[in-house]
């Protein structure tokens, strides 16, 4: 890009600002906070920024959850986007890539783009990017070539998804860049759809090792988003909620959950109720099996008194074998 267009990109953006479109628009509103609160010229043409090395491996060994419940789903998202060009970031909450998956052949290009791990990609220091406005946003977007603030990144087009952890708090994003000029709409369509399969993927993944010794109940999706998940423990209390859970059931959307006994939080969901039921009383049916039927043995396995598991033996409709 010369300076003539590089100038003509800034003056856009400056306009665009200029004439109060950041109230309708999130793309301005995004560049308003790139030039405003964070102050930072589009036209400025400087190298990506990119952690020290000792920064980098700080980093990485801080995210290892992460970055190991991403990795199945990382693999497979490439194997999708590899051959058209895009490789694939694993981001941390602060927007530095702490993995990533690309064609060796693509490589030395994306390290030059910043596409690599160990490269700062939050609106601070990069103003409006895939990565860093998703983090700002924290929702699902595509910054498309000439919507990137810097002038320099206007050959990119970047698709971002927010991963939250396992209790629903922001733990990074997934997303996949390209430099390619020939994407149309239906592959920026199609690439939008891989990125937010993977992301739930690793959400799942992260939910599952936090509440490895729970039951994993899956909620019903609404109009608007697909279904969620609810740990729960022995007790029947639901300790654990993914947050497409928590926004469905109107429990507060991040942060530790405060346990509640799931038949108070699902009262009104049978279908919930049915997967609940149908759990309990395989685990149940479990312990007594391996019990060969003392009831005991069994209820010493489960972690609950005699009398529970009588009460819950009558609930579920067993019969003890002799």
């Amino acid at each position: 890009m010369g300076a003539t267009n590089e100038h003509h990109h800034a003056d856009r953006i400056e306009a665009a600002i200029g004439a109060g479109q950041a109230a309708k628009s999130a793309l301005v509103a995004s560049w308003r906070r790139s030039s405003r609160l964070h102050r930072l010229d589009p036209s400025v043409i400087r190298p990506p920024l990119r952690l020290t090395e000792p920064e980098v491996r700080q980093t990485i060994e801080r995210n290892e959850p992460l970055i190991g419940a991403a990795r199945s789903a990382m693999n497979r998202l490439y194997q999708a986007v590899g051959t058209i060009g895009c490789c694939v970031l694993l981001a941390s909450r602060e927007g530095v890539p702490v993995d990533r998956r690309g064609a060796p052949a693509d490589d030395p290009s994306f390290e030059r783009w910043g596409l690599w791990t160990g490269s700062l990609w939050s609106e601070e220091h990069e103003g409006t990017n895939g990565i860093g406005t998703c983090l700002a946003e924290q929702r699902t977007l595509t910054i498309h070539r000439d919507q990137h603030f810097f002038s320099r990144n206007t050959l990119l087009s970047c698709t971002a998804v927010p991963i939250y952890d396992g209790n629903a708090r922001l733990a990074g994003v997934l997303d996949v860049s390209s430099c390619r000029a020939d994407h149309t709409d239906a592959v920026a369509t199609l690439i939008a759809l891989a990125v937010g399969d993977a992301a739930r993927r690793i959400e799942t993944e992260l939910f599952r090792c936090t509440f490895a010794d729970a039951r994993i109940v899956l909620t019903p999706p609404t109009d608007t988003r697909g279904g969620g998940l609810l740990a729960i423990d022995r007790d029947d209390l639901v300790i654990g909620a993914t947050r497409d859970a928590r926004l469905a059931l109107g429990i507060p959307p991040d942060g530790q959950l405060r346990p509640v006994p799931a038949v108070d939080l699902l009262c009104c969901d049978e279908g919930i109720h049915e997967q609940l039921g149908d759990a309990q009383r395989a685990t149940v049916l479990r312990a007594l099996t391996r019990a060969r039927g003392n009831v005991s043995a069994a209820a010493k396995a489960l972690g609950v008194s005699r009398a529970t598991l009588h009460r819950r033996l009558k609930r579920f409709d067993l019969k003890l074998h002799a």
